[in-house]
């Protein structure tokens, strides 16, 4: 019975030895808590942009063969300036509706008329905007990235953002601190009055 207890007892110690150890040497970060940097982390930022469908509302379209494509040389450079303001019957937007331009960078509803913003690195887009302004914008809804300022208005998804990753937002930034800079200073919002 000794040695049948002292057997279980040895057998017990190995177990959790081999547990812990097995434990410890296992422990390699995540994928996500991996720092990624240069064209890692801009390739990773690329991604999210493409997938979040940033470039649904930032980026003009022209009609193609398979219908609104992207213009290129105009990626996420929002509301085409040179463009003419539309003027629309507002008795949808008046009864709670919305409208939306057929390329999508410009919306209208009960917030009024907002503008898809330029998010190139321009001095008209985010060129001038530190990481901490962008975070703030997309976290907390800041117009610019900057107390004091109105929330960004719809259809911008503000609230999906607000517990978005650090390391997701560090990407998205220098994914866009990448792209080519367009010069274009998009139109400020019409409040609802005004349209």
């Amino acid at each position: 019975m000794k040695n049948y207890k002292s057997n279980l007892l040895f057998l017990g110690t190995l177990c959790l030895v081999l547990f812990t150890i097995s434990c410890t040497n296992s422990q390699k970060p995540a994928q996500e808590e991996i720092a990624l940097t240069g064209d890692e982390l801009v390739a990773k930022g690329e991604y999210l942009v493409t997938v979040m469908g940033c470039n649904d509302c930032h980026s003009p379209k022209q009609l193609g063969p398979r219908g609104p494509e992207l213009i290129p040389e105009l990626l996420l450079s929002g509301y085409p300036a040179e463009r003419p303001i539309m003027s629309f019957d507002t008795t949808l937007t008046n009864k709670g509706f919305a409208v939306f331009y057929p390329d999508l960078t410009a919306s209208a509803g009960p917030w009024g008329m907002s503008f898809a913003a330029n998010l190139t690195p321009d001095a008209t887009g985010i060129g001038t905007w530190t990481e901490e302004q962008f975070n703030k914008a997309m976290k907390e809804g800041k117009f610019k990235g900057l107390d004091g300022t109105r929330r960004l208005l719809p259809p911008m998804p503000v609230e999906n953002f607000t517990n978005i990753k650090d390391e997701d937002l560090k990407a998205i930034f220098a994914y866009l601190k990448s792209i080519n800079p367009v010069k274009n200073a998009v139109p400020a919002a019409i409040p609802p009055g005004e349209m």
